[in-house]
């Protein structure tokens, strides 16, 4: 669906579970990170892909919101390729898919602003292919611990668990590495 379609709850951040997914490509388009990042509490969900074909990218979206599936109500894309297979994510997930306009990257604006936090770690003139999961994940979970002035100085963890009772902390990756 069309982003102009989307809940105006999940415009305006009033409730958890409105996420929007992206790709963030290696130099030389040599290996991608699959990023999603939910718009009330900030919290960010990463893995690596080989490439950013349809099945590999929905594959990590799956594995990725498989421990939230009770706080994931939307996904918003951008209108890439490798997002082809979105009923799918929808139906494994039971959630909502929506799609920005094409060229309008503000439309998804958190997952923009963090995907720029994750270059910290990723710069674009490093390729991707051959970071490990481990890494993606650790630099992850130092962007949760991150305090943010926009949630009163309260980390993505903090801010998730309160809103959800969750502890998020534990499923953010670490179940794909150990």
């Amino acid at each position: 669906m069309d982003i102009e379609e989307r809940p105006e709850v999940a415009n305006q951040r009033e409730r958890l579970g409105d996420w929007e997914a992206d790709t963030m490509i290696g130099k030389s388009h040599k290996g991608a990170l699959v990023t999603l990042d939910e718009r009330k509490s900030k919290l960010r969900l990463a893995l690596p892909v080989a490439n950013k074909t349809a099945e590999a990218v929905t594959s990590s979206i799956i594995s990725l919101l498989s421990g939230f599936k009770d706080y994931v109500h939307t996904l918003t894309f951008d209108n890439g390729k490798e997002f082809a297979k979105h009923e799918q994510v929808a139906q494994a997930i039971g959630c909502e898919t929506y799609f920005a306009k094409p060229y309008h990257s503000w439309e998804r604006g958190q997952n923009e602003n963090a995907n720029g936090l994750l270059r910290q770690y990723f710069p674009k003139a490093m390729g991707l292919l051959d970071v490990t999961t481990r890494q993606v994940v650790e630099a992850v979970h130092k962007l949760n611990n991150r305090p943010r002035k926009c949630l009163g100085f309260k980390t993505p963890y903090e801010v998730f668990r309160e809103l959800s009772g969750m502890d998020a902390e534990k499923l953010v990756g670490y179940a794909l590495i150990t």
